[in-house]
């Protein structure tokens, strides 16, 4: 059998996504604990909270609802609102389909539902830098990803759920999220479009940061997507050229 970088088998392959996923945990807790710490201030009970959790699997899209709700914002806002940020998992399900796409519907709805950032950005760059993986490997090494960080996120949800009066206002756990996603992001800028995405987003969040409902996340999605598209244009034609 011809051994790839993975390991040569479904099971090391597996393995070894669990582990690199592993250096992520130091954010999932904290991250996590915040989420059920908030949930809990904003009125909802401890069985509310874990089904939002186990439902939704999606920390971002979770505080925006929450944070919507507890402003007395109208459900619809608050749903598309969360939409809007979990328009990404969209994308990194595109982006998969040519290394996972052939495994069975069961195993890609379990996929899709356990995705992750943290086992997406892993197994991207995994996959980008090592095309020798059979698909297979590919699978298990996906699965291994998700398998560390999904039962973190539900544990410490729960513990913060439970005893978020017991954590003390100076340790300020509300670090982990920017932290989590520039350590996801950055290593992906790999292109012109990918940074010229990234800086719109940013400063059109800053630009749009007052409106109501959190609006201003619409807005900076959709200026750092057509910049992207853009970008990736331009440098199209000028190849062209």
């Amino acid at each position: 059998m011809t051994q790839s970088a993975a390991g040569g088998q479904p099971g090391r392959a597996f393995w070894r996504g669990y582990r690199d996923c592993a250096p992520f945990i130091l954010i999932v807790v904290p991250f996590s604990m915040l989420f059920g710490v908030v949930a809990r201030d904003a009125g909802l009970d401890v069985l509310q909270t874990m089904s939002m959790a186990v439902l939704v699997i999606a920390g971002a899209s979770q505080f925006t609802a929450v944070a919507l709700l507890q402003d007395q914002a109208p459900v619809f806002a608050a749903l598309a609102a969360a939409l809007v940020v979990n328009l990404r998992m969209a994308m990194y399900s595109a982006a998969l389909v040519p290394h996972l796409g052939h495994a069975p519907l069961g195993m890609r709805a379990l996929m899709a539902y356990l995705m992750v950032d943290q086992a997406f950005a892993v197994a991207a760059r995994t996959y980008e830098d090592e095309p020798g993986m059979s698909r297979a490997e590919k699978v298990a090494y996906y699965m291994g990803c998700m398998m560390l960080i999904c039962p973190f996120w539900y544990g410490f949800t729960l513990v913060g759920a439970l005893a978020g009066n017991l954590v003390p206002a100076s340790l300020e756990l509300d670090f982990a999220a920017p932290v989590c996603f520039i350590a996801l992001s950055a290593p992906l800028l790999r292109s012109a479009a990918h940074v010229a995405a990234a800086c719109v987003s940013v400063a059109a969040a800053i630009l749009f940061h007052g409106l109501p409902w959190s609006l201003g996340l619409f807005a900076a999605a959709l200026a750092a997507m057509v910049a992207g598209v853009q970008t990736e244009l331009w440098l199209k034609r000028r190849a062209a050229a």
